[in-house]
């Protein structure tokens, strides 16, 4: 049993709500667990200049944690640069959600995906990928074209090695003490997006990934349902 009370492959509760902030085209506060992070999705006319001419949109993301969203106090990244875990999470959360999306549709837009931490307890590139999805969904549907942008929906969870034993969307406290951590990106279709993985203290085996992975897609799939769940669509 875990410290929480969850089964091995048992993912947290998952609450997602949309519309969260009346002023942006897409919006949730996604809740997973205790890790709750606003997501917010925000198209704009124009296009970086590399792709200039091209007739194609763009998208990208930023990511950040506010001051009390974890135990002590983290400093604005206002008056100073942002961090590499940061600019890490942000592209991850970016390149994910451009491979759902049918960029050629967009013309000459772009789709701005903001992801705030309010509170965290382990899985916030998850939730931010995740909660991501279902506000940009929402602010493609705005759009009204005749052909939906987001050409699937994509969701992420976080998977490890815990004292031997593998274990599906870690909490802060597992996730500090993890052999070994993975994040997992999938579409709907059970593809995968991206894979990142990191022995924290002991190497891993080709066994323990494949379990790794299994309990991923169950996670993955599971976060999915919630996302159309959430948007009518099931």
């Amino acid at each position: 049993m875990r410290n929480d009370g969850r089964a091995h492959d048992a993912v947290r509760e998952v609450k997602i709500q949309r519309g969260f902030l009346k002023n942006a085209e897409g919006s949730v506060l996604i809740e997973v667990g205790k890790t709750r992070v606003i997501c917010s999705a925000t198209v704009t006319d124009g296009v970086p200049k590399f792709l200039s001419g091209r007739g194609e949109g763009w998208l990208t993301a930023e990511y950040g944690m506010l001051p009390r969203s974890s135990p002590q106090r983290i400093a604005r990244e206002a008056g100073r640069h942002r961090g590499g875990r940061t600019h890490e999470i942000q592209r991850l959360v970016g390149r994910c959600l451009r491979t759902a999306t049918q960029l050629n549709l967009l013309g000459d837009a772009t789709v701005i995906v903001d992801c705030d931490v309010i509170e965290a307890d382990g899985g916030t590139r998850g939730a931010s990928i995740t909660g991501g999805c279902v506000a940009l969904y929402d602010a493609l549907s705005a759009l009204g074209l005749p052909n939906h942008p987001l050409n699937f929906f994509a969701s992420a969870i976080s998977v490890g090695v815990v004292d031997g034993n593998v274990l599906l969307d870690l909490n802060y406290a597992e996730d500090s003490t993890a052999d070994v951590d993975l994040n997992v990106i999938m579409s709907e279709s059970g593809a995968f997006i991206e894979i990142q993985g990191t022995a924290e203290k002991v190497p891993f085996t080709s066994a323990q990934l494949d379990e790794m992975l299994a309990l991923a897609r169950k996670g993955c799939m599971e976060l999915i349902e919630a996302q159309k769940s959430a948007l009518g669509l099931l």
